[in-house]
Formats: structure tokens, C-alpha cells, sequence
């Protein structure tokens, strides 16, 4: 028995019918902290275009990649609504035991991916960057449940 799905994303799950196989579902983890859309070129034949060509395939790839984040924010949160009205589905923030969990099961795998050197000098430079990026993330990002509550009401998770 399944008692609870979180897949990929509200749509996602939505659109494949995850409500009527089970009526919990828990939002946030580690595994899939953010969206990637990405549009990939050939390199030999993306060189060999003129560099106006060049500027207009980024500049299209660019707008695309951040026209699928927002509309990601505004499908998701409307699907997440209807998995609340609609479908019934009870919505949880996954409890702080399963991030523990979580973040133990990747210190095993990180011990055991970085056995091999190209592996660990790319999972180095990735863990350097988060560090300064998220480090300034967590300073310079408000508080944003203190405005939801105050102009929406006590936040229910």
C-alpha cells in the first residue's frame, strides 16, 4: 500500500493521477531542492553559426529556461491548490527525521562517489559553490512566512 507520493512536482504528479493512489503527499526535500530546464546545442554545429546567430539561439535559450521558472511557480502552486480542494489530499512539509535521514544517506554516497578522482573534483567545486551561494542566500532572504502570515493568516504545514 502507498501511503503517500511526492514524485516530482505538483503537476507532474497531478497530471499522472498520484491523488488517487494516495491521499497524503509531502512537499520539500533534498533530492530535487530546485527545477532545471535546460535547452542543450551541438557545440560543433552551434560554433560554426555567425556569432548574431549565436547571440540569438542564448538569448531564446535564456528566455525560454526563465519563462519555464515562473510558469513552473504558477502551474505548481495552482496544482498544489487543487490537490488540496479538489482531490482532498492531505499536504505535509516533510518531517525534519526524513531530511535527517536523507542527509545521511548522501554522506555515504558522497564517501563513496569520491573514490573516484574526476568525481570528487567535480562534487569539490559544486560543494564550494553552494557554500558561498547558499551561504548569501540564507542572509539575504527574508523572512517570508512572517509576511504570508500576516497578510494570509496562521500557515498551516
Amino acid at each position: 500500500m502507498i501511503d503517500a507520493f511526492e514524485f516530482n512536482n505538483p503537476t507532474s504528479d497531478r497530471r499522472f493521477g498520484a491523488q488517487d493512489v494516495a491521499k497524503n503527499y509531502m512537499l520539500g526535500s533534498y533530492h530535487q531542492a530546485t527545477e532545471y530546464f535546460e535547452i542543450m546545442f551541438n557545440r560543433t554545429k552551434f560554433n560554426a553559426l555567425p556569432k548574431e546567430h549565436q547571440a540569438i539561439l542564448q538569448y531564446a535559450a535564456e528566455a525560454a529556461s526563465a519563462a519555464n521558472e515562473w510558469k513552473s511557480y504558477d502551474y505548481y502552486s495552482k496544482d498544489l491548490q487543487e490537490l488540496i480542494t479538489k482531490d482532498k489530499v492531505n499536504v505535509l512539509r516533510t518531517p525534519k527525521d526524513v531530511f535527517d535521514v536523507q542527509i545521511k544517506a548522501w554522506d555515504g554516497l558522497i564517501d563513496e562517489l569520491g573514490r573516484d578522482p574526476f568525481m570528487k573534483k567535480v562534487m569539490d567545486s559544486q560543494k564550494a559553490w553552494v557554500k558561498r551561494v547558499v551561504y548569501y542566500g540564507l542572509f539575504n532572504a527574508a523572512d517570508y512566512r512572517v509576511a504570508y502570515e500576516h497578510h494570509f493568516g496562521k500557515l498551516k504545514l
